[in-house]
């Protein structure tokens, strides 16, 4: 089977190549190969190599960038994936796409579930949700998995920013009234990966595997203070050298920490719906961090 990766190169993409050799040949095209931004240049790679399952993890996600980049962020979040819908629509394939919290206003204490009512707050909400009804509304065979606070030992992230403010200060603020729940790209990839084995046993049983929309992360909740006081807990205990200790860290609200994109308070997700699907049990959060701390700790102690 060949799987084209978009995004290959960020966090979940990079996991993505990693779990989903075992299902077939993964191309995972860089942005020198291929400009996702040029829906002419997607057109002719699709015709070139015809891809027989598109697993979809490019996006425009520097969130308060899309504030001053939306035509982008609409290409990216919103018209690509329509494109790859429609692609997969005509052939009767099938397309993996990945959404966020974003989409939902956060309001409340509840965790989301699948079927609630939207209402994004910044552009980057606003896009990501035009994407998955793009993809809802192509007709394709889909599985777009809605997650939150995605994070690796590799790239970009809150965790790795908070390594390297830990080690240069004795005392840091970090907001505390948004609660989500903190997901790491390898746990992404894997039910990814595990969602797409199944559809492939499924159909060798004559069944379909289920189309749609699911939410996933690990389990339990947290705010970003309670995130950051946890990354330093667990480094300290690997033996990472810290100026700070939990205690100096701050509680702050939001409305004391203002970002050009507003981002929702309450980024709680059920996830009931794809253990359910996939009769799987998600891990804690806690379990997650410690692995991708060490993974990402070893790595630096390798360089």
């Amino acid at each position: 089977m060949k799987i084209l990766v978009t995004g290959g190169s960020g966090q979940v993409g990079y996991e993505l190549q990693r779990q989903l050799c075992i299902l077939g040949e993964v191309y995972a095209p860089n942005r020198g190969e291929l400009d996702l931004a040029d829906a002419t240049a997607v057109d002719k790679w699709l015709e070139a190599h015809q891809p027989e399952l598109i697993v979809n993890a490019a996006a425009y996600t520097a969130v308060d960038k899309t504030e001053e980049e939306p035509a982008l962020a609409r290409r990216l979040n919103a018209e690509l994936p329509a494109q790859l819908a429609e692609y997969s629509a005509m052939r009767g394939q099938w397309l993996v796409h990945y959404s966020s919290d974003y989409v939902y206003p956060g309001s409340g204490e509840t965790p989301w579930q699948e079927g609630d009512g939207t209402g994004p707050l910044s552009v980057y909400g606003q896009t990501k949700l035009e994407g998955d009804e793009a993809v809802q509304q192509s007709g394709c065979a889909q599985l777009i998995f809605r997650t939150s606070w995605v994070y690796s030992a590799r790239g970009h992230n809150f965790m790795k920013t908070m390594l390297r403010l830990g080690r240069e200060r004795d005392a840091l603020k970090v907001v505390s009234d948004q609660v989500g729940t903190p997901t790491p790209a390898r746990l992404i990839a894997q039910v990814t990966t595990q969602a797409i084995a199944d559809g492939v046993a499924r159909r060798c049983r004559g069944a379909t595997v289920p189309s749609g929309l699911y939410h996933l992360a690990p389990a339990g909740e947290t705010s970003w203070h309670g995130f950051a006081c946890e990354i330093f807990r667990q480094a300290a205990e690997m033996g990472e050298p810290l100026a700070i200790v939990p205690k100096e860290v701050v509680k702050i609200p939001a409305a004391e920490y203002p970002t050009p994109a507003q981002c929702p308070l309450n980024a709680r997700l059920n996830c009931s719906l794809l253990e359910g699907t996939l009769g799987i049990t998600l891990p804690s959060w806690k379990s997650q961090l410690a692995l991708t701390l060490a993974e990402y700790l070893e790595k630096q102690g390798a360089e």
